[in-house]
């Protein structure tokens, strides 16, 4: 069992939603997807995050961009940096990967959810954007709203939250393998493929 602890708001972590996928598929592992909140680790765990985008290194977020179009590239996304809301408030988004208790559903809007904000710098923490993402993805968007709204679903995006950050998880994508074996990173995707081989042959 791969645990996947997620925000939308990060354009990592769609990266590695997108990869972990057939990964998992390949290697005969169950997901279960964890959505979060970063904004609350961040404030939480990781304040670092915000003194670096104020005071950042010039040439590291040049190669960070460039980074971020290569992995783009390899993984067949569409992935740009958006010039109009960032960071954006994805709260009802990650309230409604919380309420689509059905595993393709929420996959699907989570997608949707991705491409919007990270392809089309679509503002996803507007309610307009996310109708229009239910609508397409075949969600009835007035019985999502109203799930989005209900207090346990907010006590459990909470929950996550503070799940990940209790086991020392401290920004998104954060994967646990087998319960406590730690990754962080799409770029880690090698490194739980070769944990899952080494457990196959201890077994």
């Amino acid at each position: 069992m791969l645990e996947f602890f997620f925000d939308c708001s990060s354009p990592w972590t769609y990266l590695a939603f997108h990869n972990v996928q057939p990964l998992m598929k390949e290697l005969g592992e169950d997901i279960r997807w964890r959505p979060i909140l970063v904004g609350g680790i961040f404030n939480t765990v990781n304040p670092s995050v915000y003194a670096s985008r104020e005071h950042g290194v010039p040439a590291k977020q040049r190669y960070m961009l460039k980074d971020l179009v290569d992995w783009a590239r390899l993984s067949g996304l569409k992935i740009k940096m958006p010039p109009t809301v960032f960071p954006v408030n994805s709260v009802k988004a990650m309230r409604g990967c919380i309420w689509l208790r059905d595993e393709a559903q929420m996959i699907a809007f989570a997608t949707a959810v991705f491409e919007a904000y990270w392809g089309d710098d679509q503002d996803i923490s507007q309610d307009a954007v996310l109708e229009a993402i239910c609508r397409r993805v075949g969600i009835d968007p007035v019985a999502f709203f109203m799930g989005i709204a209900d207090p346990a679903i907010k006590d459990e995006l909470r929950a996550n939250t503070d799940d990940v950050i209790r086991r020392g998880g401290f920004g998104s994508p954060t994967m646990f393998l087998d319960g406590d074996d730690m990754y962080f990173g799409n770029d880690r995707l090698p490194l739980i493929r070769a944990a899952i081989e080494r457990r196959a042959v201890r077994r």
